[in-house]
């Protein structure tokens, strides 16, 4: 698990009210604020869905035999490791929020 991983998991992952104004002064703009947000949730998101699909073609079975579904524990318990995750928005929120994404004006 990687380092940014681990800072994503401390996210609270239920939906709460924000502060709007706090995201305006950040930005000055409250649509550019969300922009940016908007970016990076794409990124986590993008990151996050090749980082799993990496992980469950460890377990894949390249055979021709359809009745034959195997349940591998591991691959459940990876699953639900990304599940329990805060999804790609709310990371993206938290991040902002902590100053930690860089963004610039064109």
């Amino acid at each position: 698990m990687s380092t940014n991983r681990k800072s994503l998991n401390s996210v609270n992952p239920l939906v709460e009210t924000r502060d709007v104004i706090a995201l305006k002064e950040k930005t000055g703009n409250l649509y550019e604020s969300i922009a940016v947000v908007s970016r990076r949730a794409n990124q986590i998101s993008v990151t996050m869905k090749e980082e799993l699909h990496r992980k469950l073609d460890e377990f894949t079975v390249h055979g021709d035999n359809l009745e034959e579904v195997h349940e591998n524990k591991e691959q459940i318990e990876i699953s639900r490791i990304y599940e329990r995750m805060a999804n790609a928005p709310l990371q993206a929120l938290s991040e902002f929020n902590d100053e930690q994404i860089y963004y610039r004006k064109k």
